[in-house]
Parts: structure tokens; C-alpha cells; sequence
């Protein structure tokens, strides 16, 4: 026998028909690995369409999130000054008010404003004069020689022309200062 399983004596016609159904074979086994790769192949593609639309689905529900979120973020905080709004139209209506009343409803209003602020973590910034101007936190409007007979240090707050703000540790507006000239 030969390397193709053909008894070495064979005629010529039983060496080609062997060799044609060993060509058939190997074409057969061929065939079926090429059916058996195209089918992983679709199986692989459907998966990845599959994780593309999962995807694309994740990021649109994230982007709706979002906007919902950016939409009523201001939500409770608007909800919060509605009874300042109401006070200040209750001062207003009042038609024979004394200049007493319409300043004790306004100090009322202000409080009131002012605890709306803060719980909605809306914090002032009111540096003390003599503080150390922080120009994260301060914004100098001019700088002034340090008042006669004091000691203050140069970069530092001497009057606060507007105070400033924060949201939740962020700068919302800086307070307006002038601050001490150096010597």
C-alpha cells in the first residue's frame, strides 16, 4: 500500500478513483468547516448588533436622564422661594402700611429668603474687614491705603462693597472687597 491507503498492485483507474474520493473527502471536511465557521461568523455578527443596540439604548436612556434631571433640578429650589414671593405680594398689597411695617415685613421676607438660600446650600461670603483677601473667593474692586491708626495688613479685606455667594463649595459670585494698599 501506498501513502494513499491504494494496494501498491492497483491499476491506474483504482489510483485516480481513490484519489478522487480522497479529493472528495477532504472537499467534503472543507465544506464543513466553512458551513461551521459562516454559522459561528453569524452568531458572532447577531451578538455584536445585539451589544450595539444595548448600547445605543443604555446611552439614550442616560441622555434622557439627563435632560429630565437638568429640567427639574431647579425644581425644589423654585418651590422653596414660592412662599418669598408670596410674602413680599401680602407686603405689597397692604395699602396704609407704615414705613415700620413695610421695613419689619421686609426684614421678615429677607430672613426668609435667606433660609431658603441656605437650605438649598446657597452660602454667603461676608469676609470680616482685616480678613485675608482670597481672590477665589473675593473680587477687588479697588485697593485703598489701610485706614490711619490700624494695623492691617496689606491683601486684606478692608470693606465689603457686595457680598458673594457659593453653591454647595462653588463660587456662585465672588463678594466685591477693597482691599489694603501695601506700605
Amino acid at each position: 500500500m501506498d501513502s494513499t491507503g491504494v494496494p501498491a498492485d492497483a491499476s491506474p483507474e483504482e489510483r485516480e478513483a481513490a484519489q478522487g474520493a480522497s479529493e472528495a473527502e477532504a472537499a467534503g471536511q472543507a465544506q464543513a468547516q466553512l458551513a461551521e465557521l459562516q454559522a459561528k461568523n453569524a452568531q458572532l455578527a447577531e451578538q455584536y448588533m445585539r451589544a450595539q443596540a444595548d448600547m445605543q439604548n443604555t446611552r439614550r436612556r442616560a441622555e434622557e436622564e439627563m435632560a429630565k434631571a437638568r429640567k427639574f433640578a431647579i425644581e425644589s429650589f423654585a418651590e422653596s422661594l414660592l412662599p418669598v414671593a408670596d410674602s413680599l405680594e401680602a407686603g405689597l398689597a397692604i395699602q396704609e402700611a407704615t414705613p415700620q411695617q413695610i421695613r419689619e415685613g421686609a426684614e421678615m421676607t429677607l430672613r426668609q429668603l435667606k433660609s431658603v438660600l441656605e437650605r438649598n446650600k446657597v452660602i454667603e461670603i461676608d469676609p470680616a474687614p482685616g480678613a485675608k483677601f482670597d481672590p477665589h473667593q473675593h473680587q477687588a474692586i479697588s485697593v485703598v491705603p489701610a485706614p490711619a491708626g490700624s494695623s492691617q495688613d496689606a491683601n486684606t479685606i478692608v470693606t465689603v462693597l457686595q457680598k458673594g455667594y457659593l453653591i454647595a463649595e462653588r463660587v456662585l459670585r465672588p463678594a466685591l472687597v477693597t482691599v489694603a494698599a501695601p506700605r
